[in-house]
């Protein structure tokens, strides 16, 4: 730290998987900091070591957060450069970042974001559900009560749905899913980035089928399409279904299929995507 330099908050994406990910600016940051505050030191020692860097690490976690943001805060007021990272992805989202980042705010300290991977997004690509809007719900409650009484609140809403959950609840979580939007087209992607990335894309009950017995590794996106609008649920599905083996016979993908079916009879792409899944 050089004497009267101002100091800040360094908010850094890192990888998701893939170690490879980590962007020019982050890997400058890491190493020109102060002090890195880590959601879990020992995840972020690998990336560390990976690219030769040697900054100081430190514990910043849900269970240290509330007597560490104001030290960190207090710190970086004295001109210290924090670099703040998660275990994947982008801090402050679903982690205790967003207090770092609010305490920094409040005292008038500067914020940099530094964006890289992303989870939500790569997800939401991959999917093939419409992406014109998406309502990210983070991790839904472990009760079934409460968690059916949010997804209720979310029935109307015109948008692909995003959540993040862990491997063990993802079955429960699916079964929920699938009560509450029922005949919605759907996906789960997890270890995204990694060796066995996986995304599969089904009707929310097919999918809910498919994962009820598998023991999944990793974290794991789960999406769900947006709801149909009520005049266009008498849709010829047979006549839409058989245009769609038309164009795919000719060569283009599903992708391409579904886009062109979807302007031919003037319905929503994630209307004609569902039909392409049956």
């Amino acid at each position: 730290m050089s004497e009267g330099a101002q100091g800040r908050l360094l908010v850094c994406a890192t990888p998701i998987g893939n170690l490879g990910d980590v962007t020019l600016r982050v890997l400058d940051a890491l190493r020109t900091a102060d002090v890195i505050a880590a959601e879990d030191t020992r995840v972020t020692r690998k990336m560390l070591s990976r690219y030769d860097i040697h900054t100081p690490l430190e514990a910043y976690h849900e269970h240290n957060r509330m007597a560490k943001t104001p030290e960190l805060v207090d710190r970086m007021e004295r001109g210290e450069r924090i670099a703040l990272v998660s275990d994947a992805g982008m801090p402050g989202i679903s982690d205790p970042g967003e207090d770092l980042v609010d305490g920094c705010l409040e005292a008038g300290v500067p914020v940099e974001v530094l964006p890289g991977a992303s989870a939500i997004l790569t997800a939401l690509v991959a999917s093939g559900l419409p992406a014109h809007s998406f309502y990210f719900g983070g991790f839904l409650p472990r009760k079934a009560g409460e968690r059916s009484r949010a997804l209720k609140r979310l029935i109307d809403l015109d948008a692909t749905l995003v959540f993040y959950e862990s491997p063990g609840r993802a079955a429960a979580t699916l079964a929920s899913l699938a009560e509450a939007f029922p005949g919605r087209a759907a996906a789960l992607a997890r270890e995204l980035t990694k060796l066995h990335e996986e995304v599969a894309r089904a009707e929310i009950g097919e999918l809910a089928g498919l994962f009820a017995e598998r023991q999944l590794k990793g974290e794991v996106v789960i999406l769900v399409g947006p709801p149909r609008a009520p005049a266009q649920l008498a849709i010829d599905e047979e006549a839409v279904a058989d245009r769609l083996r038309e164009l795919e016979s000719t060569g283009l993908s599903r992708r391409d299929a579904v886009r062109a079916a979807a302007s031919e009879f003037g319905l929503p792409r994630n209307d004609v995507y569902r039909i392409s899944l049956g």
